[in-house]
């Protein structure tokens, strides 16, 4: 194995441990609230963590999990340069960090590999690879969300355009993190997606 190799590796496992840390449970199991899969949806992100009423926790693991893929993307591509990689080289390193923390936040090996969604997760990691896109998925959420009231519905519309933005404007090694990111988001969407379809979603502000 080449020393590239190697380094994607070693990239792919530090984002997978960044990504796999639960915030959303460990900060509502340090506040006395229980275990958050316990309760709502069973997921360990932001939105189950705002069923328990506190939006001050709720705040902290959406920007915990946002932040835990900017770094493990940062982490990488500092990886990849200190070794002499530059270019596309660190730039796919960067890529391959991120997916692994996507991977890491959807299928924490702590947790039996029952994650959760990947949102907040796959905007921090955006972030890490190039801002706009960061900023083109969350202006298709907050409209999607303004005008229809499902945050499903938003994230999945944004997850189907990034890809596309990702190869336009990074070229196709970005491109292709954001589409393999974009269709396991999708999947693990497929409860909401049956509910969109059938009526039953709840919107946001609405009762679940």
């Amino acid at each position: 194995m080449g020393e590239s190799g190697l380094i994607l590796i070693v990239s792919l496992g530090l984002g997978y441990l960044l990504g796999s840390v639960p915030f959303g449970l460990l900060l509502t199991k340090a506040a006395g609230l229980g275990d958050i899969r316990s309760i709502g949806s069973g997921n360990i992100g932001a939105t189950n963590v705002l069923r328990t009423g506190n939006k001050k926790l709720a705040a902290a693991t959406l920007l915990l999990d946002v932040l835990k893929g900017t770094f493990a993307v940062l982490a990488s591509g500092w990886l990849a340069r200190q070794v002499g990689s530059a270019g596309s080289d660190a730039v796919l390193g960067s890529a391959v960090g991120g997916f692994g923390a996507f991977l890491g936040h959807c299928y924490p090996v702590w947790l039996g590999f029952k994650g959760g969604k990947g949102v907040a997760t796959y905007i921090g990691i955006l972030i890490g690879l190039m801002f706009k896109l960061a900023l083109i998925f969350c202006g298709i959420w907050l409209s999607i969300a303004v005008l229809f009231r499902y945050s499903s519905l938003s994230a999945l519309i944004a997850a189907a355009v990034t890809p596309v933005a990702g190869y336009l404007l990074g070229g196709p090694v970005i491109g292709i993190a954001c589409l393999m990111m974009s269709a396991l988001l999708i999947y693990k969407h497929a409860a909401n997606i049956k509910r969109l379809m059938s009526g039953e979603e709840p919107k946001i502000g609405g009762k679940g």
